[in-house]
């Protein structure tokens, strides 16, 4: 690229064509070099549920382990908001637990067969170059949890007093 295109400010669809294809890579795991150019390697900064904070090296292996743990991936965008250089986006990540997610909420899971999906509602922003520098996530662990039958360690989260019924979210 030129310099001028270097920093020349992207349209929405831009954007969102970059968010699409770097959650697809995230997930098939095609190509390292290619995810790394849709996010700024060095500033990158992920903030999720419950203080987890990570840097670009922690979010490249958090997707390691779901790559790791979960056959039959899938990604799916829901309703995206662009606003300037932010992006909010409903998101379901798919995939069948067969291997041992070493990074859930709750530490390392042995696996259960299961269909699992992550309801994700994400906030991230982009440098002028059309680069992810941040990205907000929340999402309810209690029925990730669940489907990933972690039962023992969702027992753990409820918070001490609660008097909770099958079925009930409580995030």
């Amino acid at each position: 690229m030129k310099g001028d295109d270097m920093t020349r400010t992207r349209t929405r669809d831009e954007l969102v064509a970059r968010l699409v294809r770097a959650g697809e890579l995230e997930i098939s795991g095609e190509s390292q070099e290619e995810v790394d150019s849709y996010f700024d390697t060095e500033n990158f900064a992920f903030h999720g549920p419950d203080g987890f904070d990570a840097d670009y090296a922690g979010l490249t292996e958090y997707f390691q382990s779901i790559r790791a743990a979960f056959e039959d991936r899938t990604i799916r965008r829901g309703i995206i908001v662009a606003e300037g250089d932010l992006i909010a986006c409903q998101t379901w990540i798919e995939g069948t637990f067969t291997g041992p997610f070493t990074h859930s909420p709750v530490g390392k899971l042995e696996p259960n067969g299961a269909r699992v999906i992550w309801d994700l509602m994400s906030i991230f922003r982009f440098d002028d170059r059309g680069r992810l520098v941040e990205e907000f996530v929340r999402t309810d662990n209690r029925s990730f949890l669940r489907q990933l039958r972690a039962e023992a360690a969702l027992e753990r989260t409820r918070p001490p007093g609660s008097a909770a019924t099958a079925g009930t979210v409580l995030d």
